[in-house]
């Protein structure tokens, strides 16, 4: 994973909101107190690491198996919660000001939440996962005793379901939520104030600090246990390349770098560095896309994604909703190693990704926002997992290629090198994904300080550059330290880096609920503006229909309540009868009228019951009065 008065107008900002006052400072209880959560569980870490390790990981392991169904069912129900917010009318409410553009070009926007949110675990997973559920032994338990085709299958549409339309949906809620709350309501950028709607004045309390706080502790530990396992991949590759043998000394080497050119990459900032990075990823993840679908099996991978596609389509709700009851103990195990995790590890990464991308989505409308975050990373994740992870599926089945070297089982780290070795220019394709591999690394690290910084200064939108660095080189030095104490004592889960992973896969826990939260104050928010914007609609088409057909209504209808009784009625005005007979006419040829108007439109007007006309505002007009309409009177 790794990398923005009428109704239709954004209120101000609070006035004692740091934005408003220009007074952004370092929240010190989030600071302090995050940082020492952070400080205390390394040292545990490195001291005590069997300890911390079976500690944390028997806490994780009994929290994950006994919520499982919990997570399955919220992250689905977050899916349908944004396709549901863009196909209504709120997806028409733009992310800012009415008159705002948006902030970056769609390529530069798309590559940056692209490489935000999971870029490195494509290129991680891509050719892993595929082969890992087709394997023996990591196939999921209602896919045993399948053929291979079918069995390929599977594991291609079990591989969507981890990395689509969920994952995305999860980033959604919280970057849709912090975008609005930052960029339409006017609030700092941080994760609590996209919970004002329910916290009210109790936003900017202990209880938002102890919101922060959360979001800071699982990015960090997310963005630290990534560098920490993902070098993996890195010197395994130039291991493979016979560029660099894979030691311990190589990985700190590697983690050390890339933390350096991380921290660089946040001093410059999102329009420099982080921009610049992203697009480079792209391109470089473009390239060998296509590299390896020219190179590789191309007709047989063309076909392919739109069978996928079509199967991934045809049991998204079983899939959605899957937690294989019936499968007993391997059932439960599978889904908690897999489908679970994902979803924890997803809403972990959730803060740091969803505050990024709403930082970057200033000028978009949410219906643009949720099209852009939800559909087009997923299209292009199938797409790629297709390409890698189905040519990687053809030289298994139709080359006879044994992925696991005899054991059953499939090493993520060298998977996708194995696979590209087979295709042509094999050794320069692993060289380019190497490459973006690392440059992945650098974007996860410096997009993730950003955004960490951000939080710890009370939502600045440009936090100062040398915190950036702090954070920047915090979760690089936490991953290089862990490494290094593992080569100590000969144990690679002895490093602590597993319980800091199972600390962050904690984290999703809590922020599973504060993402309700933010559900419901979105929706709350989202609708009141609706409502206001379809009141004011009404009153526009009322006064149109009433400029239209008032006079020629008011007309015809006198003469139909009035009828023969014309001259009767003129020769007692001057007296109290004639008045109040006048006034008895009045109401009468009112209602006549807005009953007639009322064919004309879809709702009655709402001035029928008391013969008044809508309050109007403006120069020469006494705001709010309700005047009597007398039809007597038109001319004046």
């Amino acid at each position: 994973m790794s990398t923005s008065a009428t109704p239709s107008s954004p209120p101000p900002a609070a006035t004692d909101s740091p934005e408003a006052s220009g007074s952004y400072s370092l929240s010190k209880p989030v600071f302090f107190v995050a940082g020492g959560i952070i400080v205390l569980a390394v040292a545990f870490a490195l001291l005590l690491p069997d300890v911390f390790n079976n500690a944390i990981s028997t806490l994780n392991s009994t929290v994950v198996s006994s919520i499982g169904w919990y997570y399955v069912l919220i992250v689905t129900a977050f899916v349908a919660f944004g396709i549901v917010l863009a196909l209504s009318r709120m997806g028409n409410i733009k992310l800012g000001k009415d008159d705002d553009e948006p902030e970056y070009g769609l390529f530069s926007w798309f590559a940056m939440l692209f490489a935000a949110g999971m870029g490195i675990g494509l290129v991680f997973w891509g050719a892993a996962e595929p082969l890992t559920f087709f394997s023996e032994n990591g196939a999921p338990p209602n896919a045993a005793g399948l053929d291979d085709p079918a069995r390929a299958e599977r594991a291609l549409g079990q591989t969507f379901l981890h990395w689509g339309l969920h994952a995305w949906g999860i980033y959604v809620v919280v970057g849709l939520a912090v975008a609005y709350a930052v960029h339409r309501k006017g609030r700092p950028v941080s994760i609590r104030w996209a919970l004002e709607p329910i916290l009210g004045k109790r936003t900017d309390t202990w209880i938002g600090d102890v919101i922060d706080i959360i979001a800071l502790v699982g990015t960090l530990f997310g963005i630290a246990t990534s560098l920490g396992f993902g070098v993996n991949q890195i010197a395994a590759g130039l291991d493979h390349l016979g560029v660099l043998p894979n030691s311990t000394t190589a990985q700190v080497v590697i983690v050390l770098v890339v933390t350096a050119l991380a921290t660089l990459s946040a001093a410059s900032g999102v329009d420099k560095g982080i921009k610049l990075l992203s697009n480079l990823n792209m391109g470089l993840a473009a390239l060998l896309l296509v590299a390896v679908l020219i190179l590789g099996p191309t007709l047989f991978l063309l076909r392919d994604v739109v069978s996928n596609v079509g199967y991934y389509l045809q049991n998204f709700l079983q899939l959605s909703f899957q937690t294989l009851p019936f499968r007993g103990e391997e059932g439960a195990t599978w889904i908690n190693g897999w489908t679970t995790f994902y979803w924890g590890w997803w809403i972990s990464w959730s803060p740091f990704v969803g505050v990024f991308i709403a930082r970057i989505s200033k000028g978009r409308t949410v219906r643009q926002f949720v099209t852009g975050v939800l559909l087009v990373p997923t299209a292009l994740t199938f797409l790629w997992f297709t390409v890698m992870g189905g040519t990687a599926l053809y030289e298994s089945i139709f080359n006879g290629v044994d992925f696991t070297g005899g054991t059953g089982s499939i090493d993520p780290n060298t998977a996708l090198f194995d696979t590209l070795q087979n295709l042509p220019a094999g050794a320069l394709l692993s060289g380019i994904a190497i490459i973006l591999v690392s440059i992945f690394f650098i974007t996860s690290a410096d997009s993730g300080a950003f955004v960490m910084d951000m939080i710890a200064h009370k939502g600045d939108p440009n936090p100062p550059r040398l915190t950036r660095i702090f954070w920047a080189s915090a979760s690089g030095v936490i991953a290089a330290a862990l490494i290094w104490v593992s080569s100590l004592s000969g144990d690679e889960d002895a490093s602590g880096m597993t319980a800091l992973q199972s600390l962050a896969l904690l984290s999703a826990l809590p922020f599973s609920i504060i993402m309700i939260g933010m559900c419901v104050s979105l929706w709350r928010s989202l609708s009141r503006e609706v409502k206001v914007i379809e009141r004011l609609e009404l009153r526009l088409r009322q006064r149109e229909f009433m400029e239209r057909y008032s006079d020629t209504l008011t007309d015809q209808v006198s003469e139909k309540v009035s009828g023969g009784l014309g001259d009767r009625i003129e020769s007692h005005l001057e007296g109290e009868y004639g008045q109040q007979l006048q006034a008895q006419f009045s109401e009468q040829i009112h209602d006549e009228v807005a009953e007639q108007l009322s064919t004309y439109t879809a709702e009655h007007p709402t001035l029928s019951t008391e013969g008044t006309v809508p309050e109007q505002s403006g120069p020469g007009t006494d705001h709010g009065r309700r005047t009597r309409w007398n039809p007597f009177q038109r001319d004046q």
